[in-house]
């Protein structure tokens, strides 16, 4: 009898894959099962619950982060900051994309104009596998507006013009398409509402279709090199305003000088990135790159542990041996006592329990949450997140984005997990960074 059931069971197995479902509700193929890889540089940080908020002396006395439960689901996280050697990927993605358009109008191999089965593009893309020759005396006369004019050169070094190195990217506002009055009448055939792009100019969906939910932004991408001297008065900093971005001593340490807008251009580009790698030998794509939420970011700071104070756990920030465990501004100013007079490399201290280096001190870091003082009222328990896209005729109050962690130059009260504050979304500070999180597949 045993015998015959697993025939049976066989049977019904070899026909489910040959395509003969009998009947049956067996859903559908999809070849082979999907297994989503590790992604490169990041932890997981599985999903759970956690008290959200203050678990310390508010010392402030801002009152702006109650205590709440709430719920998390599972993502992946970099697990450190993004360093001057990533962010310069990006930076050198959009020179050579513009030197490759300019080379394009003049010379055919710089461009792709069919497909793989040799039909024509609509519109021709970049050939990233032509080599760049910046030494090529055709293609530097070409690429001659890619640089300084001579009466803007100092000491009259040829060097890049880097106030055109713009990145115009594109998303879709999911926040705009779920409102009930922007959704798609089936009765009618058509989409009925407004919505607005970033600009605060208006669409109306009746003379278009879903295209308007499509938004399109353009950020300059090279970051100030100058905050380092405008974030301090009365304080000598031109040497690490010349070199930290640009000197290879300082590949490994935490990029800076970066916007909010910054910062999600590179999530959007850092999707494209894979994405387009991944389309390429036939893959399925993988969710997009982007800043976490102020909850996200909380819960992986603490590394699963309860009502823990800073993201180690304990209750103070030395170790047992007497050292700082992060960096940032002990003992009144005493900044080297640390081991870093500014930022140090990523990684320089230990990981929390999830494996995440430096959430607390170094640089602060950008979220994706707009800062509203009451948000932890209205937020939902689930996932909470608190977004606005401001425009810019907003008021200034509307462009506050959540800071995070604490940076090399605050106290140790911005190191604690449920510590919040702000800054605007077109400002730059020399202690301000971001790490970016990417959405598990599945629970």
């Amino acid at each position: 009898m045993r015998k015959f059931a697993v025939y049976a069971a066989a049977l019904t197995l070899l026909s489910a894959c040959n395509g003969k479902n009998n009947g049956e509700l067996v859903g559908v193929e999809r070849g082979a099962q999907f297994y989503e890889p590790d992604p490169y540089g990041m932890v997981f940080v599985p999903q759970g619950s956690f008290n959200m908020g203050q678990n310390e002396q508010d010392v402030a006395s801002l009152t702006n982060a109650l205590t709440k439960t709430v719920t998390i689901s599972s993502f992946w996280m970099d697990e450190t900051e993004i360093t001057n050697s990533e962010y310069r990927q990006f930076v050198d993605w959009v020179r050579d994309s513009i030197a490759r358009t300019l080379l394009g109008a003049a010379n055919e191999e710089y461009l792709i104009s069919e497909d793989k089965n040799g039909n024509p593009l609509d519109k021709p893309i970049l050939n990233w596998t032509k080599e760049l020759d910046w030494t090529d005396p055709e293609n530097q006369e070409v690429l001659n507006e890619m640089y300084l004019s001579e009466g803007e050169r100092f000491f009259g070094r040829k060097e890049f013009d880097n106030r055109k190195w713009v990145y115009t990217y594109d998303w879709v506002d999911l926040l705009q398409a779920a409102k009930l009055t922007n959704r798609y009448d089936y009765a009618e055939g058509k989409y009925h509402g407004v919505v607005y792009d970033i600009n605060g100019e208006r669409r109306e969906l009746e003379d278009g279709n879903r295209s308007a939910f499509i938004m399109s932004d353009k950020v300059l991408v090279y970051p100030d090199t100058l905050c380092w001297i405008e974030n301090f008065t009365y304080s000598f900093n031109e040497p690490i305003a010349k070199l930290y971005f640009n000197h290879a001593g300082f590949d490994t340490y935490p990029v800076v000088g970066i916007s909010w807008k910054q910062a999600t251009a590179f999530c959007i580009w850092r999707s494209n990135l894979l994405n387009d790698y991944l389309k390429s030998e036939g893959q399925p794509l993988a969710m997009d790159y982007r800043l976490p939420t102020e909850a996200e970011w909380e819960y992986a700071a603490r590394g699963g542990i309860e009502h823990g104070i800073y993201p180690w756990g304990g209750y103070y920030t030395r170790n047992n041996r007497g050292c700082f465990v992060a960096n940032f501004k002990p003992l009144r100013g005493r900044y080297t006592d640390d081991g870093s007079v500014r930022t140090s490399s990523v990684s320089s201290y230990a990981p929390n329990e999830y494996g995440l280096f430096d959430m607390a001190g170094n640089v602060a870091e950008w979220t994706s949450s707009a800062f509203d003082e009451s948000s932890y009222v209205y937020t939902h328990d689930m996932n909470p997140d608190y977004k606005y896209n401001a425009r810019p005729d907003d008021p200034i109050v509307m462009k506050r984005k959540v800071l995070r962690g604490g940076s090399w130059k605050d106290i140790a009260y911005y190191l604690q997990c449920g510590t919040r504050t702000y800054e605007y979304q077109d400002s730059t500070a020399s202690f301000i960074g971001f790490r970016c999180v990417r959405d598990y597949i599945g629970e």
